[in-house]
C-alpha cells in the first residue's frame, strides 16, 4: 500500500490526469437556481460554460460537505497507508475546513493529513501533482507532507480575465475597479497573495494581457513546471505556450481547462499560468 492523494475539483485536474497519477478528486457543487450539479461529474466544462452564458440565474459554487470527504476517506481505510488531502485556499473557500471536519470525524488508525494549498486552479494542481508523484515514488506520509509544504512556497499564479462581468458577483474585487474595467472594456490581471485573489493590473486588449503573462514567465527563473489554464480559449492557450517556449521547455508545460470553481467568477476568456519553481 502507499499514500493516497486527494484533492477537490477546483484544482482543474482532468479525469485522465487524475487517473494517470492516482489522484482522487472530490467535486465541488455548482448551483444554477434550484438545480445542483457535481462539478466534473454531473456537469462537464463545456456544459457549464454554455449554461453560464444562457442561464438567467448566475451560478454559485459550494464546497463538498464533510460527509462527502468522510465517505472518500473511508474508501481508503484498508487500501492506503495514509491520506494526504490537499485543497483550495481556505481564504476563498470552506473546502479545507470541510475536509478537516471529516478527518476529525473518522474513527480509525488511518493517518490523514489535510493541507491548505493557499491556491486554486493551476496552483493547486501543481501542488497535488507533485504530491502524487512522490506517493508513486514510494515516499512516506511525513516526507510528502513536509515537501509539499515547501512546494507551496514556490508556487506562483498570474492571469487575465477577458471580462469582469462575472467577477461582479464574487465580491473579491472592489466594485469601483470592476465598474471602471467594464466601462473601458479593460482586461483585469489577477494573482494570488497570501492565499487570496489579488489585483495585479489591467490590460487594454487580450493580446496585451497575454503579453503581460509572457513577461511574468520571463521574469521568473528556475521554473520546474508550468500549467496554462484557460476557459474556452484553446487557441490562445496554445499561442501562449508557443510564446513562452523561449523561457520554459515545452516538456515542462501542460494545458488544463478551467472548471466551474474559478469559472463562475471568470467566465469564458480566462487565461492564466501557474508555475512551480
Amino acid at each position: 500500500m502507499s499514500i493516497k492523494i486527494i484533492t477537490d475539483s477546483t484544482s482543474d485536474i482532468s479525469s485522465e490526469l487524475a487517473e494517470s497519477l492516482g489522484i482522487t478528486v472530490v467535486p465541488v457543487y455548482v448551483r444554477f437556481g434550484d438545480k445542483v450539479y457535481r462539478d466534473g461529474i454531473d456537469l462537464t466544462n463545456e456544459q457549464f460554460y454554455r449554461m453560464l452564458e444562457s442561464s438567467p440565474v448566475h451560478p454559485a459554487t459550494s464546497q463538498p460537505a464533510p460527509e462527502d470527504f468522510a465517505k472518500v476517506f473511508g474508501q481508503y481505510a484498508n487500501k492506503a497507508d495514509g491520506i494526504i488531502s490537499i485543497h483550495i485556499s481556505s481564504r476563498i473557500s470552506g473546502t479545507y475546513n470541510s475536509a478537516l471536519l471529516a478527518k476529525n470525524k473518522i474513527n480509525g488508525n488511518l493517518p490523514i493529513e489535510v493541507i491548505d494549498s493557499k491556491f486554486n486552479s493551476g496552483g493547486l494542481a501543481l501542488i497535488v501533482m507533485e504530491a502524487a508523484r512522490m506517493a508513486k515514488a514510494g515516499l512516506g506520509m511525513n516526507e510528502i507532507t513536509e515537501k509539499i509544504k515547501e512546494t507551496i512556497e514556490h508556487i506562483k499564479m498570474f492571469g487575465m480575465f477577458d471580462t469582469v462581468k462575472y467577477l461582479t458577483f464574487s465580491g473579491r474585487v472592489k466594485r469601483m475597479v470592476l465598474s471602471a474595467a467594464s466601462i473601458l472594456n479593460i482586461r483585469l490581471l489577477l494573482t494570488f497573495n497570501n492565499g487570496d485573489i489579488a489585483r495585479a493590473g489591467m490590460a487594454c486588449t487580450f493580446d496585451k494581457g497575454m503579453g503581460k503573462i509572457v513577461h511574468f514567465v520571463k521574469n521568473n527563473s528556475g521554473i520546474k513546471e508550468l500549467l496554462i489554464v484557460h476557459s474556452e480559449v484553446p487557441d490562445k492557450a496554445n499561442q501562449l505556450k508557443e510564446q513562452i517556449s523561449e523561457f520554459v521547455d515545452s516538456g515542462k508545460v501542460m494545458i488544463l481547462k478551467l472548471g466551474a470553481g474559478l469559472g463562475v467568477h471568470g467566465g469564458p476568456g480566462v487565461l492564466l499560468v501557474a508555475i512551480r519553481q
